[in-house]
């Protein structure tokens, strides 16, 4: 007899503020970066669409953390609050399984594909295999290297690419983000907390006392700004004038100055050992 298994399971769709990344990747999408604020659920969005896709085509698919202990408390055994079960048996379920590797953080499913954890910092590891689709969570903190090494893999099987991640500064993330809002062929989302609803006014005020009364109220308001306003400016802790070149940028003082001809420029650094760098 034969079963019928809908995918996604367990009644799952997704959210007003996750439809638009869904229904790129949904229609055929390659290439897509979203940065979206802390609990938006990008993971979640990112581990149906692979069970999703391995059903549409068989192959390879990887879940690539920044490290690759990160993936097992991250994916592997991490537990849906709103419901109590696994993420990976929300999106895997038993139905679709064939086999698992426990140790490997692996699965293959009944019709041949496979998924699989992997660590941006181990991205060697996949050398000679190949895959068809790949996420790459807390892609700011990620190793960029491994998807320089993995995109030709991915060219070749005319597979597809998701990165998902809050800010961590104006880094590779940023680069990536400002390189895909301008082509035609990625879809790019920066989402804030203010923007989809998807945290109440009460959490977001708890959520900004607890980072001030933790680091103070100016690293504090940067914290927070960089997690849930996913701002690129936001301060890091122990970063040197952030909150200066933020009021900087804000104020667009910027600006392209030309060199003298023939004048020499020179620049004095004392970058500081106990104390703050001067220039």
């Amino acid at each position: 007899m034969t079963t019928r298994v809908q995918i996604p399971r367990l009644g799952w769709s997704p959210r007003a503020h996750q439809m638009a990344l869904w229904n790129y990747l949904h229609d055929g999408g390659k290439r897509a970066i979203a940065i979206w604020h802390r609990r938006a659920g990008k993971d979640e969005i990112a581990l149906q669409h692979i069970a999703v896709s391995a059903f549409r085509k068989i192959g390879n698919f990887w879940h690539c953390l920044p490290e690759y202990a990160q993936a097992r408390k991250a994916i592997w055994t991490s537990v849906n609050p709103h419901t109590g079960r696994r993420r990976i048996d929300e999106a895997f379920p038993p139905e679709i399984r064939e086999s698992v590797n426990d140790q490997e953080m692996f699965i293959r499913l009944i019709n041949g594909s496979t998924f699989q954890c992997i660590g941006s910092d181990q991205y060697s590891r996949t050398v000679g295999s190949s895959a068809a689709g790949v996420v790459f969570s807390e892609y700011a903190l990620s190793n960029p290297s491994a998807w320089a090494y993995m995109r030709p893999m991915i060219e070749e099987n005319d597979g597809w690419a998701l990165f998902i991640t809050t800010p961590r500064g104006r880094n590779h993330a940023k680069s990536m983000f400002d390189f895909a809002r301008q082509r035609d062929d990625w879809f790019s989302e920066l989402l804030p907390v203010s923007a989809t609803g998807a945290l109440t006014i009460e959490q977001q005020r708890d959520a900004l006392e607890e980072y001030r009364a933790l680091y103070g109220s100016g690293a504090g308001q940067a914290a927070y700004d960089q997690e849930y306003e996913v701002s690129f400016s936001a301060s890091l802790p122990g970063s040197y004038y952030a909150e200066e070149m933020k009021q900087v940028r804000d104020e667009d003082r910027i600006i392209d100055v030309d060199a003298i001809p023939d004048r020499p420029v020179m620049r004095a650094w004392d970058l500081g050992v106990t104390h703050s760098t001067a220039i």
